[in-house]
């Protein structure tokens, strides 16, 4: 059922969408992240999302107060860590972050698919650096509820040579395991040159096997791109499967464009939203086949309950949010949570 939140959040929508789009996503995040620092902003955030209590999993190890949290990409410099703990969800995954700081590619470089219900994205990996991300998420552990998660997703710099991306995936891991309850390794993004190399089962061992070394027993999981075939996909989890890692994401952006509208699907980059739903929920059940021990977190395209309950009754352990809340807005936490109880 679609809530009165989502019907509010509409009538507003118009307002923001006129806007810049990475100029409001940080305005987004900078207000969400005021809100968790103080008792009233926690309360409006959590009457804005209606998010109920309840709901308590344990994934990897982890107890999660619920399933439903949101994916790395929204928040990558944990701007907003106690915000989203306020809005009622499960878990937050940040970053990407990279060992270095790096502005990312110019501007612009995030479009709006409205008819699509998408966005397009080349942001390519802007963040401030691990270190700083750590010194974040260090200051916000105290104010965290029981059973909130965070999650780090971890690249590498643009300007590392090839033949030592690993070193960067090592040198991120290590600056944030001391506060991170899991660590993602993002080899599925389309807008760094030379990430999507290490999505070979040849190379990903090595790789989970580098970052495990300074992970410090935290569990890891492998973000995946949308665009390997059913037999890169195949190879690729039983690689995984034979791992130090715990799980996988299904997935990241795709640099698909079938069947879109929109006039900015011209524009180069990662697409994610609606159009990944279909496509993610036929692998979550292909991937629980193939490697039924790995936890499966099901993310791209999600924007209703109903969405959530086909991902959780495809296989997935977890979900996570993104593009939806761009267009159904906070509504869509409290409706994920109770679809996911």
């Amino acid at each position: 059922m679609r809530s009165w939140r989502r019907t509010a959040y509409r009538a507003v929508r118009p307002l923001l969408f006129a806007a810049d789009a990475e100029g409001i996503h940080h305005l987004t995040l900078s207000a969400l992240g005021a809100a968790g620092r103080s008792r009233v902003g926690r309360s409006l955030a959590s009457f804005a999302a209606g998010a109920p209590p309840g709901g308590a999993v344990e994934v990897m190890g982890l107890r999660f107060r619920n399933r439903v949290g949101v994916g790395a990409g929204f928040d990558k410099d944990g701007i907003a860590i106690q915000g989203w703990a306020a809005l009622g969800l499960g878990h937050v995954e940040l970053g990407t972050v990279t060992p270095r700081p790096q502005p990312g590619n110019p501007r612009p470089r995030l479009f709006r698919l409205a008819l699509d219900e998408a966005l397009v994205n080349r942001m390519g990996f802007n963040n401030a650096g691990a270190d700083a991300l750590a010194r974040r998420i260090q200051a916000a552990r105290p104010s965290l509820p029981d059973g909130f998660i965070v999650g780090v997703n971890v690249g590498r710099n643009r300007d590392n040579p090839d033949e030592r991306a690993i070193d960067d995936y090592v040198a991120a891991a290590r600056a944030v395991a001391p506060v991170a309850d899991y660590i993602a390794i993002n080899v599925s993004s389309p807008n760094t040159p030379g990430v999507r190399d290490l999505q070979r089962p040849e190379r990903i061992g090595a790789l989970l096997d580098a970052v495990a070394a300074v992970a410090g027993g935290r569990p890891l999981v492998v973000k995946l791109s949308p665009d390997l075939d059913h037999a890169a996909l195949d190879a690729m989890l039983t690689a995984i499967a034979a791992s130090p890692a715990r799980g996988v994401v299904l997935s990241n952006t795709t640099v698909r464009r079938d069947g879109l509208r929109s006039a900015a699907a011209s524009e180069s980059g990662g697409l994610s939203g609606r159009p990944l739903l279909p496509r993610m929920l036929a692998t979550v059940p292909r991937a629980q086949r193939l490697a039924d021990l790995l936890t499966i977190v099901a993310s791209g395209g999600i924007g209703s309950g109903e969405d959530v309950k086909a991902a959780l009754d495809a296989g997935a352990d977890l979900v996570q949010l993104w593009t939806g809340l761009v267009y159904a807005g906070p509504g869509l936490i409290g409706e994920s949570v109770r679809a996911a109880r």
